[in-house]
């Protein structure tokens, strides 16, 4: 029987697959109900994300350490990949570039502290391998540098095109991408002893038991996430100016949140039970994938479907990143953590968030 946690968080999830029939029915019978479509298609991407990543980790686990290894990784953020290839199509860069940010700070400050929080609420300390964590955060500064140096490229030379910058941003993803490749090798095989407890997989919800089911159920949720993603961005711009909201708050507030919610609640849960190895390998690794893997990828989709995304992002959006990583990294030092460094980096999230919902 399953710990009372994982049972409620399985109870919601289910209960949240009715939001997928839900915002199905309001695109074809109220398409002019822009809210509510946005909300049941955020709330239904959720647990679908969840169903796909419990499908890819039954493959990855069928398959074996090295190619499933490679398979989880790769696809573990798969919904938002899907979010955001989506709105490069549409022509949303800025929502694209911001669900980015998003997800980075998200990952590092939002879940992370979570986890802190609610694992170290009854404990003096919590304890994870350093050396892991740290190398992890340390591939995160190249990603920051990666945000920065077309930014300040494009200030320091205002006479650059979007099309120049597009190409600095092409080889730069180039050498991201590699770079996102030779970390796969050192957690998967060279230093794959520093990531044991990272390998454990945590049921939160029934996964397929056969390789057949899982892929089913890869397939399925993939096109319903790529349909109720299509409902997202159609109707963002709609439901923002009804809420009062800015292109890059929906993108760096709810878009990002959405594609990883369930990813999120397993590194709370895994935190509580005192195992913030597999917590902080969540938090950490979803987000150095974000800047290394996926990042990369939408730009170079970009040249594929005549989009100018770019790695330049906003001052804020930088400055953002650059802080949540800087935390990370001092955080991840001495292999210790306790409550109050969860709140902190919560508190660090409220104020960015606050940041960017005054942004014009």
């Amino acid at each position: 029987m399953g710990s009372p946690p994982r049972t409620i968080t399985t109870y919601i999830q289910w209960a949240m697959l009715g939001m997928v029939p839900f915002a199905i029915g309001v695109h074809y019978l109220t398409p002019d109900a822009a809210l509510l479509l946005f909300a049941a298609s955020a709330l239904g991407i959720i647990p679908l994300a969840g169903l796909m990543g419990h499908a890819t980790e039954t493959l990855a686990h069928r398959l074996g350490s090295g190619i499933g290894g490679i398979l989880n990784a790769t696809f573990g953020n798969a919904a938002e990949l899907i979010i955001a290839i989506v709105a490069l199509r549409a022509g949303q860069i800025e929502m694209v570039k911001a669900s980015i940010t998003g997800s980075i700070i998200g990952n590092i400050l939002f879940v992370l502290g979570a986890a802190m929080l609610v694992g170290g609420i009854g404990r003096t300390r919590q304890t994870f391998n350093a050396q892991a964590a740290g190398t992890s955060a340390s591939m995160m500064l190249l990603a920051v540098a990666a945000l920065i140096l077309p930014t300040f490229f494009h200030l320091m030379v205002r006479n650059e095109t979007v099309g120049g910058i597009q190409k600095l941003s092409a080889a730069i993803s180039v050498v991201l991408l590699a770079t996102y490749l030779l970390g796969l090798l050192f957690t998967l095989k060279t230093h794959k002893h520093l990531y044991t407890e990272a390998e454990e997989v945590v049921e939160d919800s029934p996964a397929p038991a056969s390789q057949a089911g899982a892929l089913t159920t890869l397939v399925i949720a993939t096109v319903l996430i790529a349909i109720l993603s299509e409902y997202l961005v159609a109707s963002a711009e709609h439901a923002g100016k009804a809420l009062h909201f800015s292109e890059t708050f929906i993108g760096v507030m709810i878009i990002a949140v959405v594609g990883n919610a369930a990813e999120h609640s397993t590194a709370v849960i895994v935190a509580r039970k005192d195992k913030m190895n597999l917590a902080i390998t969540i938090a950490v690794e979803s987000s150095r994938q974000i800047a290394l893997f996926v990042a990369p990828v939408l730009v170079l989709l970009g040249l594929v479907f005549n989009q100018p995304m770019t790695l330049e992002f906003s001052l804020l959006e930088v400055a953002a990143v650059g802080v949540a990583v800087l935390i990370v990294n001092s955080i991840a030092q001495d292999g210790e953590s306790n409550w109050l460094e969860g709140a902190m980096l919560l508190a660090m999230y409220l104020i960015l968030g606050i940041a960017f919902y005054f942004l014009p």
